[in-house]
């Protein structure tokens, strides 16, 4: 019988393996509406998918702390699939070029 990993070594873990890519959540069909919304929790993280006025798809981290606001987290719409991606080291939060905000152009890695 094998001993099972430490809590500290399991984060560790999770942190650096599985958080880095991108992870499918739902469907579109999930959230048809605006103002509809999709809560999940992805890799202990518990994670809410909306969809706002415009028709876009956004998804937020919820923070445990009691006044924190919702954290961004990158979210991309690829063949009617929500896929996001915990990973926090290369996420940069800047307005896109296009002014079609519709639009997603993100590639997720297991694609």
């Amino acid at each position: 019988m094998t001993t099972p990993p430490d809590d500290r070594s399991f984060r560790r873990e999770m942190a650096t393996a599985y958080r880095s890519g991108w992870h499918f959540i739902d469907l579109v069909t999930a959230i048809p509406h605006s103002g509809d919304s999709l809560m999940v929790t992805v890799f202990g993280e518990p994670v809410v998918v909306t969809r706002d006025e415009d028709e876009d798809v956004r998804a937020y981290r919820c923070l445990r702390k009691p006044r924190g606001a919702p954290q961004p987290v990158r979210c991309a719409v690829r063949y009617g699939m929500i896929f996001v991606n915990l990973d926090q080291r290369d996420h940069c939060l800047a307005e896109p070029e296009v002014a079609d905000l519709r639009t997603t152009t993100a590639t997720p890695r297991s694609a």
